[in-house]
């Protein structure tokens, strides 16, 4: 990857534009802890700007445009991400240290997002008729909301982008994106392909900072209709208080904490797949990674040696290589978190079990794949959100037991059973508290179907048509087909 990459600036109105306090922060590469370059910092004066073009163009030619002529813009961005793949791939492994195998196919998808809410649009943002005998026929309708505030996270930054810049803008709203701090380079380049697919001014806009700044200021303003936002859960929580006032819609993504249960049933060959796929791919930072397992007690010795094997013939290192299997994690914020949960994690019992990381990669964030034994549902590592390449193993007796372990958490994001018993999947599928399970499955996403969490892991559901309750408003119209009944006060 390129050493000098050009610092970045925010892109609001169709113009790329310094901070008007003219601050920066630094980006650094997880790699190798230098700096990639700086980045404008924006707060309240960039997100008023913002939010003015946005909505000068919702008002304007945005929201005037016919249906065909937005869709045509939706699929020329899809054209011009794919037209620059190679590139953009690369540039998301260099900032977030994700694997360039694992950021080749989300950059591909990130394309694949534009086109199909470009295809959902036309064939189901359709509406209802209600006929009322020859008396009324009442019709619904929907219309996009306005300005949709997006809030980002740092962990496959380029595709979550897009999965709500796709369908905020085909719907017909405007955007004003906020970008983790962490990971802003794609961010940048997906508003250079954006503005050379001519949108107009003002339709889409990012401004980078500080969520204590930008954030904040994005979810305050009494201009801004919606928020969608993924991250952490408190984080999330301080959003929907921030925004109360102004009786904003949110959209939540929030933490997981995602059980995968393997009974003694299961095909372990495959069990075992998906298991360090689920919590491995990455580099564990990802919130529907199967960061529990619950393993049957007749098969959990074997399970576990074969666990230890895949662990410490994982390839860590350079997130640019093509070998790569686990790359440096994104900050050393967040690096010495996970660390400090490790640590943790032999205090309060645990015996910790670990890849290997090479010596001559230790100025880089790596924490090699980890396996948490002997742990229990009582422990913090199981209860919190560590968010990396660490799994906490547990057994279970029964179906029952199971059951009531899953359930014992505050998240309610994902889940993942294995078994060959096919009623027994059903029934701990639908009785384990989750937005989303996948039964003798890794985490394969069908983009029709609803994405989102329970509990204290989101509000609401993106994905496939779903998402139209969120980026549009229902209008319903009531038609007089005849001179109907009319009270007359007054007369």
């Amino acid at each position: 990857m390129e050493k000098n990459v050009k610092d970045i600036q925010h892109y609001i109105n169709g113009q790329f534009v310094d901070a008007s306090s003219n601050e920066v922060f630094d980006n650094y590469n997880p790699f190798t802890n230098e700096k990639i370059n700086a980045v404008a910092s924006g707060d309240n004066e960039e997100i008023n700007q913002a939010v003015s073009a946005a909505r000068k163009a919702f008002q304007g030619k945005w929201g005037n445009l016919k249906l065909k002529d937005r869709l045509a813009y939706i699929y020329k961005i899809a054209d011009l991400i794919d037209e620059y793949i190679d590139e953009i791939a690369p540039l998301e492994s260099y900032d977030t240290g994700l694997p360039i195998s694992q950021t080749k196919k989300m950059v591909a998808r990130a394309a694949h997002n534009f086109r199909f809410y470009a295809e959902m649009v036309s064939s189901r943002l359709v509406g209802d008729a209600y006929q009322v005998d020859d008396e009324f026929l009442n019709y619904t309708i929907h219309k996009p909301v306005g300005i949709a505030g997006l809030i980002t996270p740092w962990n496959a930054p380029f595709m979550l982008e897009t999965w709500k810049i796709a369908p905020a803008l085909a719907t017909g709203n405007t955007v004003v994106l906020k970008p983790a701090e962490w990971s802003p380079l794609t961010a940048n380049r997906l508003a250079e392909i954006i503005d050379k697919a001519g949108l107009p001014d003002g339709v889409f806009n990012v401004v980078h900072g500080y969520g204590e700044k930008v954030g904040a200021s994005l979810v305050a303003h009494p201009d801004v209709e919606l928020i969608s936002f993924t991250g952490e859960t408190t984080t999330g929580s301080e959003i929907m208080k921030n925004g109360a006032d102004s009786l904003k819609q949110f959209s939540m993504e929030l933490g997981g904490k995602s059980p995968i249960i393997v009974f003694d049933d299961a095909d372990v060959d495959r069990a075992l797949d998906a298991c360090t796929w689920g919590i491995f791919s990455f580099n564990g930072e990802r919130c529907t990674a199967n960061s529990r397992l619950y393993i049957h007690e007749n098969i959990a010795d074997s399970f576990i040696e074969r666990l230890k094997e895949r662990v410490q013939n994982i390839v860590v290192g350079d997130p640019m290589k093509e070998d790569t299997q686990v790359g440096p994690l994104i900050h050393t914020d967040h690096y010495n978190n996970v660390k400090s949960y490790i640590d943790k994690a032999k205090e309060e019992g645990c015996d910790v079990y670990s890849g290997n990381v090479p010596e001559e990669m230790n100025r880089g964030n790596l924490i090699a794949p980890t396996i948490l034994l002997n742990a229990n549902n009582k422990m913090s590592i199981v209860q919190e959100e560590i968010f990396g390449p660490v799994i906490a193993a547990m057994t279970f007796k029964d179906e029952e037991e199971v059951i009531e372990l899953a359930n014992d958490i505050r998240y309610g994001l994902a889940g993942y059973v294995w078994t060959k018993d096919m009623q027994r999947g059903h029934r701990v599928a639908q009785k384990v508290d989750s937005g989303m399970l996948w039964i003798n499955a890794q985490n394969v996403r069908d983009l029709r179907t609803p994405f989102g969490g329970s509990k204290h892991s989101g509000i609401g559901r993106e994905g496939g048509h779903y998402a139209f309750e969120f980026y549009t408003e229902v209008q319903i119209i009531h038609v007089a087909l005849g001179d109907h009944h009319i009270p007359q006060l007054g007369k």
